[in-house]
């Protein structure tokens, strides 16, 4: 569980409101938070950006796309997610062709941060940026902040605009899931508690 202590100093760290953080969190991770088990981060793997990575590296997705298609595939594709701890399955799966690949293209912890982030976060490498991911909540809290710091999305907090913050954190598709909206009610809603 986040403090509200761990909150606070983190929304210093970026100079907004606790209330934009926690609806950051909310509309990432909702009651699941920064753990569904103990250091276990919740994790959601997205095959399209597996395929990205495999391809930045030379390798050619097409090849694996057959006989893994639930974690090789060139585009989002919502009905490919299992949710939960079974995301884990999918994780693995992945791993067996790229390890580094794979923790790339899924995104961790409480604010569902994409391992290809990881440097934006202050990390060497993703296994680093994973290990953090699983330390505490703390951890998970200081790469939110660094990422937000480093890619300059500190101002769509600090104004609220969560069009501009949604569109540059959740990608161009936000508008099918409605994250600019969920985190305008989710700040809003914040703000009065």
């Amino acid at each position: 569980m986040i403090t509200e202590q761990q909150y606070q100093e983190v929304a210093r760290m970026i100079g907004c409101d606790v209330a934009a953080v926690k609806a950051v969190q909310q509309v990432e991770t909702g009651k699941h938070g920064a753990f569904i088990a103990p250091n276990v981060p919740p994790i959601l793997f997205e095959g399209h950006i597996f395929w990205t990575q495999l391809k930045k590296k030379g390798m050619a997705p097409e090849i694996y796309a057959n006989s893994h298609p639930n974690v090789v595939y060139p585009k989002w594709d919502k009905s490919q997610y299992k949710g939960g701890i079974k995301e884990y399955d999918r994780l693995n799966e992945a791993e067996q062709i790229d390890h580094e690949s794979a923790l790339m293209s899924a995104s961790w912890g409480a604010f569902q941060i994409m391992g290809f982030n990881y440097i934006a976060c202050g990390c060497r490498t993703v296994k680093e940026f994973v290990e953090d991911m699983c330390t505490n909540e703390a951890s998970q809290l200081r790469l939110f902040a660094q990422l937000i710091l480093s890619l300059k999305l500190d101002k769509y907090l600090i104004s609220k605009d969560w069009e501009s913050f949604v569109r540059r954190y959740n990608g161009l598709d936000y508008e099918q899931n409605k994250y600019d909206t969920k985190m305008a009610d989710a700040y809003i809603k914040f703000l009065r508690n």
